[in-house]
């Protein structure tokens, strides 16, 4: 196919065009969570651009602005009759720079890249920090910690803060919307009136993800872990590591998880400030 890529415009998309993009992810088998794009259009309504041939969506991604402190790309899909041909560069190199002069100056951007596209991202200057791999697990039924219980709004402040330790940067709009979707629970680990830990669980096209987990240790990563699975049933869940984690590795092996597949968390600028050792399992893809 010869496309001329003088044609293509590349603008802001809407929520409908939003949703055009996460069918063709879902088709791909990226399995999204079925509640996501309510989540990731509130997150950021400014942060997604698509590229049109003749007014057709052929392309898309996000460029999510967390308060101009970080950045995150995500979502980058192209239709796949249109792919090789040159577009997906043009809208990659584009939404790069329309995300760079979103952010305040020197502001970092993180994404997750899949291992074809990771020397192409590295030419555009990110650099690998840690491998992510995509774990499958069974549901089951486990008694739990009574130290598990489920988020509720007098946790959110505190939840915040724990988050902004794992995650580096508060995320105030996207937690408000995430721990309270539907088809979905949120809880965390509550010792001595302190949080050490919190998960979500949601509903996906194929059987649940879990995103984020994040724990003070193996203990309570393992109870929140065991909480997830049995909200689950007997139906398969996902949860998205980063290997730099020895101890996440231990946990998904002790619980039979079947490696997927995995790509790489990327940065354009200086790494965020993370605990990465409370990392346990990953948000998401799409916005980190």
């Amino acid at each position: 196919m010869k496309i001329d890529l003088e044609k293509i415009t590349i603008q802001k998309i809407n929520k409908s065009d939003v949703e055009i993009l996460m069918s063709w992810a879902s088709k791909e088998g990226w399995n999204p969570g079925k509640h996501d794009l309510d989540v990731f259009w509130h997150t950021d309504p400014d942060g997604f651009y698509g590229s049109f041939l003749q007014r057709e969506l052929i392309a898309g991604g996000a460029i999510i602005s967390y308060d101009g402190a970080f950045g995150f790309m995500g979502l980058f899909i192209v239709q796949s009759q249109y792919r090789n041909v040159g577009i997906g560069n043009k809208l990659w190199h584009a939404r790069k720079n329309l995300l760079i002069n979103r952010l305040k100056e020197n502001a970092a951007i993180g994404m997750d890249g899949v291992l074809a596209m990771q020397p192409f991202y590295q030419k555009g200057g990110f650099d690998i920090a840690f491998r992510d791999e995509r774990y499958e697990f069974s549901g089951n039924n486990y008694s739990c910690s009574d130290n598990i219980s489920s988020i509720v709004t007098e946790d959110f402040s505190d939840i915040m803060d724990y988050d902004k330790l794992c995650f580096g940067f508060q995320r105030t709009s996207f937690l408000k919307q995430w721990l309270t979707m539907p088809e979905s629970i949120a809880i965390k680990y509550k010792k001595n009136n302190e949080i050490e830990g919190y998960a979500v669980i949601r509903k996906a096209e194929k059987g649940y993800k879990i995103g984020p987990l994040f724990a003070h240790n193996d203990t309570v990563a393992e109870e929140l872990l065991k909480s997830c699975l049995s909200y689950a049933s007997e139906d398969s869940v996902f949860l998205d590591i980063p290997t730099i984690n020895e101890q996440a590795i231990n946990l998904v092996k002790k619980y039979d998880g079947k490696y997927i597949f995995e790509c790489a968390r990327m940065y354009h600028g200086q790494a965020p400030n993370t605990s990465i050792s409370h990392i346990y399992g990953i948000t998401s893809f799409e916005l980190g």
